[in-house]
């Protein structure tokens, strides 16, 4: 038998307001434990929540960018289920009247390209965060309530998803909308963006879903790709052994690359959904819709197609530099600073990319736009070569001076004088009759050597174009 596989996501993207949902409780990570709460969050009997205006507004700018409609009436309802870690034994979330629904994101792998509907985008609260402690004698689990309360805006895929490479794009994709509209930083690791999968399979050419399976516990981009591979093998030996797929929720472990049972999958009506009667419904005016509209950026897609029709770049180079906000925003400061787009794309992602961690974190880099368009215009003007401009860098990162006043004290310029260059040239040909008869023989290596040699004879000075057409003028 063969099956195709039908994949749903369900993103949470964290917020990041400074203060919860519902309260004025600070969202700050890492603080001690239990020290942002208050009776709001913690539900105490007599409190009344009220919306953050900040989370809906990001909320509606994220679904706005997705081209998402916003709902002109939205509401908040109770989700109650308990956990230990959830105060109130219930979650405010949006059942029936999401803040945003419909929408796509698209995505591009060896498959080729495809839109990957979105079903919705709701507000709601996260819970708190159990820590279980595994020591002999000690298994206990302690509760933290800093998180409880945090705003989360879940995204909800329509199941389009046919590959774990879809998903991984997909999800790739969905990130860098997130951190380019500034509404979430998407730390994984923080548990900012938190990622559930839903898993059926059918035989290929049939119409109706098979019976799917939810995994939780991924925390990271590679472990959602590896965890839907692991549960198409998973459930196609099943069916293809004559058993059934059970309708299940399943942790999985990265250690032993594996799922396991957690419980039955709860249904809408598990969790007895009704409207919060402490909150009112959201009816957003137009023009509040409208000023968010405005507000957007210029988005990664479209961003990479300007800089492709824009800067004569390449798809890929595009992609690179478009791949987060403040790296796109770097070049083309580079780029009104003076310098050729070719050439500060391909020394950003050759230098200057291999020198920083990630490029959310440019805008601190101690070369500027102005000063790297400063470098990249000495090597135009023939001033420096490209062999000297790397260590002039290397001396701009370590410093922060300007590459015009390093190569000037340093005496660094770029040796043009062809009476100096033939000198040094004849004395390499003296010195090497060797690779001069090789060169003669046809041997093309011996060039390159002979060039290496009156580089080095000039300390890396001479212009490297001069050095090639008088060197080989005396060879020939």
């Amino acid at each position: 038998m063969e099956f195709e596989p039908v994949i749903g996501l369900e993103v949470h993207v964290q917020l990041n307001t400074r203060s919860k949902i519902f309260c004025g409780c600070s969202t700050t990570f890492k603080a001690e434990p239990n020290t942002q709460t208050c009776p709001v969050c913690l539900g105490l009997p007599g409190v009344l929540p009220v919306l953050n205006e900040e989370a809906l507004r990001k909320a509606i700018m994220a679904g706005l960018a997705l081209d998402a409609t916003v709902a002109g009436y939205s509401k908040f309802d109770r989700k109650n289920y308990f956990y230990p870690d959830l105060p109130k034994a219930y979650q405010i979330s949006q059942y029936d009247k999401p803040i945003c629904s419909g929408g796509f994101i698209e995505v591009t792998t060896s498959a080729g390209t495809k839109k990957i509907g979105i079903t919705r985008l709701h507000l709601e609260e996260d819970a708190g965060k159990s820590i279980h402690s595994d020591e002999a004698g000690n298994r206990v689990s302690y509760l933290n309530f800093n998180r409880t309360g945090v705003p989360l805006a879940e995204i909800v895929s329509e199941p389009d998803i046919r590959s774990a490479d879809e998903a991984y794009e997909y999800l790739q994709n969905l990130k860098t909308i997130m951190k380019y509209l500034d509404v979430s930083d998407c730390n994984m690791e923080e548990g900012s963006l938190r990622c559930d999968v839903n898993i059926s399979l059918r035989e290929k050419g049939v119409e109706k879903f098979g019976e799917k399976v939810e995994v939780k516990n991924l925390n990271s981009f590679k472990a959602v790709k590896t965890a839907i591979e692991y549960e198409i093998r998973r459930q196609a030996d099943i069916l293809e052994d004559g058993g059934r797929i059970v309708q299940e929720t399943r942790l999985w472990d990265a250690d032993r690359g594996l799922s396991f049972s957690m419980r039955s999958k709860e249904e809408a009506h598990d969790y007895r959904y009704f409207p919060d009667p402490d909150l009112p419904p959201i009816k957003p005016d137009p023009d509040y819709i409208a000023r968010i509209r405005e507000s957007i950026p210029e988005l990664p897609e479209p961003r990479k197609e300007r800089f492709v029709s824009e800067y004569g770049l390449s798809p890929y180079d595009a992609g690179v530099l478009t791949s987060a906000r403040p790296l796109a925003e770097y070049f083309e400061s580079t780029v009104k600073h003076g310098a050729i787009a070719k050439k500060a794309s391909n020394w950003i992602q050759s230098e200057l990319l291999a020198r920083i961690d990630n490029p959310e974190h440019i805008g601190s880099f101690s070369v500027t736009p102005a000063m790297l368009a400063g470098l990249l215009g000495l090597i135009e003007n023939n001033t420096i070569s490209g062999k000297i401009a790397k260590s002039v860098f290397e001396e701009m990162i370590a410093s922060g001076a300007e590459a015009q006043s390093i190569v000037r004290d340093k005496g660094l310029t770029q040796v043009t004088d062809t009476a100096a260059i033939e000198s040094i040239i004849d004395r390499v040909i003296a010195d090497n009759p060797e690779s001069v008869a090789d060169f003669k023989n046809g041997k093309e290596r011996a060039l390159k050597f002979l060039m290496g040699q009156a580089m080095k004879e000039s300390r890396g000075k001479a212009n490297p174009q001069i050095v090639n057409e008088l060197l080989l003028k005396k060879l020939q």
